[in-house]
């Protein structure tokens, strides 16, 4: 299949998969704290990275181990624990919105840090999908007053952490396999989620039906939320641009949304409006350059 249309696959594919991973988070804090809910994602993952990926672990250097363990705790482990404590004061879908300044990140970053290049049309796409964001967070505010924003920021700092972790796959893990990229950011970050998990009291508690059901919601986002789309979230990295790949920020609010209003979440014709912008966003960013040289030759 060629990259091009690979690429919209595994765009689409993640938009859905971490689309739902907000509402999988709030879920889980029913019965689980905010560590319980990080620690048992990363879990999760790791066993199910472990399992299919043993084998490409083995075919590691010790240079890219370093940048594995890196990756591993800018990509997942902080990220993780960040989203887990900032829906316990705000809504999964206004979570999901707030994500969407991964993008825009990931352009300070890369022009900063990693000598990147961006086109006109990137930035131009990328500053509607943010207007598009803020719209959503502002309407967002007005139905939700009561919502403490301040948890906001860890959304924030978590995106910021994904936006330095993309241009660090492309720039220096380009050459390792996505499923061993994977594999060796879990199995770095196993052992400390296990000792967290432990400092946080849960094996002292009564395993109600509650809380089970609560575990179930979140091994779900650790195998397939955490750990499947890793592996094609690596991959995408590999066939695209830092820009195009952080993309999928824009898409997860939709899905999230859906999410949002079928478990009751409030929201506007304003916030539904905003989506579309952010869409719109998206098309603009990954549009080639012949579409808007075709529109200045028409202006002239």
């Amino acid at each position: 299949m060629p990259l091009q249309k690979l690429k919209w696959i595994y765009l689409f594919l993640l938009s859905l998969v971490w689309g739902s991973s907000f509402i999988l988070i709030k879920k889980g804090l029913v019965g689980l704290s905010a560590t319980e809910v990080g620690s048992f994602r990363i879990i999760f993952a790791a066993l199910f990275l472990i399992l299919v990926g043993f084998k490409s672990l083995l075919k590691l250097t010790s240079g890219q181990w370093k940048w594995i363990i890196i990756s591993g705790f800018l990509g997942s482990f902080f990220p993780v624990y960040l989203f887990a404590f900032a829906e316990t004061e705000i809504d999964s879908a206004i979570a999901s919105i707030l994500n969407a300044t991964t993008p825009i990140l990931t352009l300070v970053f890369g022009a900063f840090f990693f000598r990147a290049v961006f086109t006109q049309n990137k930035l131009i796409g990328v500053g509607i999908g943010l207007l598009g964001a803020i719209g959503l967070i502002l309407s967002g505010s007005k139905i939700n007053p009561d919502q403490n924003y301040l948890y906001s920021l860890l959304v924030v700092m978590a995106a910021g952490c994904y936006a330095i972790n993309v241009n660090i796959l492309k720039t220096k893990m380009s050459d390792i396999s996505p499923l061993a990229i994977a594999a060796g950011n879990f199995t770095v970050l196993l052992i400390p989620a296990i000792g967290i998990l432990a400092l946080s009291g849960f094996f002292q508690k009564d395993l109600t039906a509650e809380i089970q059901m609560s575990v179930g919601y979140v091994a779900v986002l650790g195998i397939i939320g955490t750990g499947i789309a890793m592996i094609v979230f690596n991959k995408l990295v590999q066939i695209s641009d830092p820009v195009f790949t952080t993309s999928v920020t824009y898409t997860i609010p939709v899905v999230a949304l859906g999410w949002g209003i079928l478990d009751g979440e409030v929201f506007s014709f304003w916030q539904l409006f905003s989506a579309m912008v952010i869409l719109a966003g998206v098309f603009i960013v990954n549009r080639s350059k012949k579409i808007f040289s075709k529109f200045r030759k028409q202006a002239i």
